[in-house]
């Protein structure tokens, strides 16, 4: 096949790049080149910044696609744009969505692709449904080829997956747990969350595409492994081969207590248990299962982080920010026991 990506490098579409060219398919990657360590020699190369909306259709004016894969769509306006630039160009256009846009708080913990869209605590899930709304209108009025993809939590060698953490990703944490310190897990712990490696969702995601039953749906893309936020920083912790001191703070308390977005990364999304029907997924592409656990998933990111360095990006005001709360936290039961 014949396929373009917008983005190529990111933890999802890395992934599906490496297979799709280990399966010998024409790939091509529409992107601003500030990655270029990343970009894979096989693939095509169309060089530019997807918002300069002429000057990427004077760049495939001559090219069409079997498929057309846009992981960096995030409103509504986005999806237009490419509506513009892909109709009449690709006889399949997949767009990410997120699997964030489910309603909030959910009245089913199982989520199926038919559970109600709605999510009044952030504001990234509300433009993620209105570009659903779009593309769904575009092909029910004049037969657009569009295939919606909902991830939910995906994960690669290069980045630990949380529930809590600061502006500058994830390694403060794991820094925190080798030093012996203790780490806030949301609420008490006990939600149910999924994780998937990319790997997995990359062959998952390659079944869709050309897929002529996939025109017009909406998927979801999800491991079935269903684990608590307990078991997943354990599982953390004993790839670092360190005990974990977990400290459970609520998560309207971690809303209200600093500069980062837990409103919505917890209350409107993490906070709440999910589990994922992936029974739509598995009628679509036969046979997919997903095959990486996470303690094993993990294991392989850490030993990858450990010996990268670069990806060891450390985040002080984080780690004073934990400091702070836990010790907000130990104050307040000390004042209630009156000790």
């Amino acid at each position: 096949m014949k396929v373009l990506f917008i983005g190529g490098t990111g933890t999802i579409s890395s992934a599906i790049t490496r297979q799709l060219l280990e399966q010998g398919h024409e790939l091509y990657l529409l992107n601003r080149g500030s990655r270029n360590g990343e970009f894979p020699k096989a693939a095509k190369e169309i060089r530019g910044d997807i918002r300069d909306e002429a000057d990427i259709a004077a760049k495939i004016k001559n090219l069409e696609f079997d498929a057309a894969a846009d992981f960096i769509t995030f409103t509504a306006e986005d999806a237009e744009r490419d509506y513009r630039l892909f109709k009449g160009k690709t006889k399949q256009y997949l767009c990410f969505s997120s699997a964030s846009a489910y309603q909030k708080p959910l009245q089913n913990y199982l989520v199926t692709e038919s559970t109600p869209l709605a999510n009044p605590y952030w504001q990234y899930s509300r433009d993620k449904i209105a570009m659903e709304d779009f593309l769904i209108k575009k092909y029910r009025e004049e037969g657009y080829p569009i295939t919606i993809v909902r991830p939910s939590h995906t994960y690669d060698e290069r980045k630990i997956p949380l529930g809590v953490h600061g502006g500058r990703g994830s390694w403060q944490t794991a820094k925190r747990i080798l030093e012996g310190k203790p780490v806030i897990i949301h609420g008490d712990g006990t939600s149910l969350w999924t994780m998937t490696h990319n790997s997995d969702f990359a062959r998952a995601f390659t079944g869709l595409l050309g897929n002529a039953h996939a025109i017009g749906e909406t998927v979801g893309i999800t491991s079935d492994e269903t684990l608590t936020w307990n078991q997943i920083y354990a599982a953390i912790a004993a790839a670092l081969g360190k005990p974990l001191k977990a400290v459970h703070v609520s998560s309207e308390f971690l809303a209200a207590a600093g500069d980062y977005d837990y409103t919505g990364g917890l209350t409107g999304d993490k906070a709440n248990s999910v589990v994922f029907d992936t029974a739509k997924l598995k009628r679509l592409v036969p046979g997919f299962t997903a095959k990486v656990r996470f303690d094993q998933g993990i294991r392989e990111t850490i030993e990858h982080i450990l010996s990268h360095r670069e990806l060891q990006i450390e985040d002080p005001d984080f780690d004073v920010w934990c400091d702070r709360v836990i010790a907000a936290r130990e104050k307040a039961i000390r004042e209630v026991r009156g000790t």
